[in-house]
């Protein structure tokens, strides 16, 4: 029986009925209150903006929700895991599936197994949904709430380098030469960096070279005098290419798109290192769920009359939520450049896994 993963069809389908039942419970709660604190907290803002109402606190729960489920999926796993163990110890039906002959790992195969299940789907979850509602929160917010352009492509209050200028944009929409700003500011600096002018205009289009203000309004800063101009091109040097390139947020872009914009800005000779660690990320960040069973394993063995249960519980939960830390430290040692990104990225991952099998192992089999 030992050598049969899955010994018992009824038993895991019992064990991961009641796993998985537990996940969505903790994951329900906290989503529930961490999003009713958060809307607490932002609703002013939402509704400072003329016009938002009821609809627009829907609306900011909609993208709100998503990340949410994605920050805390792995947190509501260690949770469930925690919850599930410690009761099947109290029940003393971990005690009964020993009698029967079942070994530590089997009893937790069928959770590692929906764990894992899990992680699939939130992986997928993260990707084609979380993605798409952090890219929209984040263009509203730079809104600050207000309508935002219904590009898929925008953008906003995003800054460039003229050279020695700066070139800043309220919402930048579109696409290479369809590429469009609206709201602009353009301020021309001297050789010391003082400013000599700003100019002004609603929007700019691409003039290849340069962007092409329409309407722009300047302001000298010496005669303090304000005329206002025809058109006026500037930044010659700035490209739609090199616009994309200039920032990219991996948590708007899904891993695939991300892998393309990673492999345009090496080819333009930019630094990627934080991106890929990123990347890799992606695919940790969900997986990390699996972890989360054999981290909380030690809730469920021992004797639940010896007054050691407790002690138990708390001790799988330090494992998890010692995994969480590390691995943001890692990650962020990563985007210092002190470990390699794919380092960076999977090492907390293996060293945990080896860690919960080596406790397993050392005090159940």
């Amino acid at each position: 029986m030992r050598l049969d993963f899955f010994p018992s069809r009824t038993l895991t389908l019992y064990l991961a009925r009641l796993f998985v039942t537990r996940i969505l419970a903790v994951l329900l709660m906290l989503v529930l209150v961490l999003q009713t604190l958060d809307l607490l907290s932002e609703s002013g803002k939402i509704l400072e903006y003329p016009g938002n109402g009821e609809a627009q606190l829907w609306h900011y729960v909609t993208l709100r929700v998503p990340q949410l489920v994605a920050r805390f999926l792995p947190y509501s796993v260690l949770l469930a895991t925690i919850i599930t163990l410690a009761t099947l110890n109290q029940n003393s039906e971990v005690i009964a599936m020993k009698a029967a002959g079942l070994s530590a790992h089997q009893i937790l195969a069928p959770l590692l197994a929906s764990a894992l299940a899990v992680s699939m789907i939130s992986l997928a979850f993260n990707e084609m949904v979380g993605t798409r509602a952090t890219a929209t929160l984040n263009a509203w917010e730079d809104a600050d709430y207000g309508p935002v352009p219904e590009e898929e492509t925008v953008r906003s209050n995003v800054y460039f380098r003229d050279g020695g200028n700066i070139l800043a944009v309220t919402t930048l929409s579109g696409s290479g030469k369809a590429m469009r700003m609206d709201g602009v500011s353009w301020y021309r600096r001297d050789g010391r960096g003082l400013l000599i002018e700003q100019v002004k205009a609603p929007r700019a289009v691409f003039a290849d070279p340069g962007w092409r203000l329409d309407d722009p309004v300047r302001f000298d800063v010496q005669s303090a005098r304000q005329v206002k101009l025809d058109s006026l091109t500037v930044a010659t040097e700035l490209t739609p290419e090199q616009i994309r390139m200039s920032h990219v947020n991996a948590d708007t872009e899904d891993i695939v798109t991300l892998h393309g914009s990673i492999r345009a800005m090496e080819a333009a000779g930019r630094q990627t290192r934080e991106l890929r660690g990123e990347w890799w990320h992606k695919l940790v960040g969900p997986l990390s769920a699996t972890l989360m069973p054999l981290l909380g394993a030690v809730a469920a063995f021992g004797l639940a009359r010896s007054g050691q249960l407790f002690v138990r519980a708390v001790l799988g939960m330090g494992l998890g939520f010692a995994y969480f830390v590390v691995d943001n430290a890692a990650l962020a040692m990563g985007n210092f450049g002190a470990y390699p990104p794919f380092l960076a990225a999977w090492a907390p991952f293996l060293l945990f896994l080896l860690l919960g099998e080596t406790v397993l192992i050392r005090t159940e089999e």
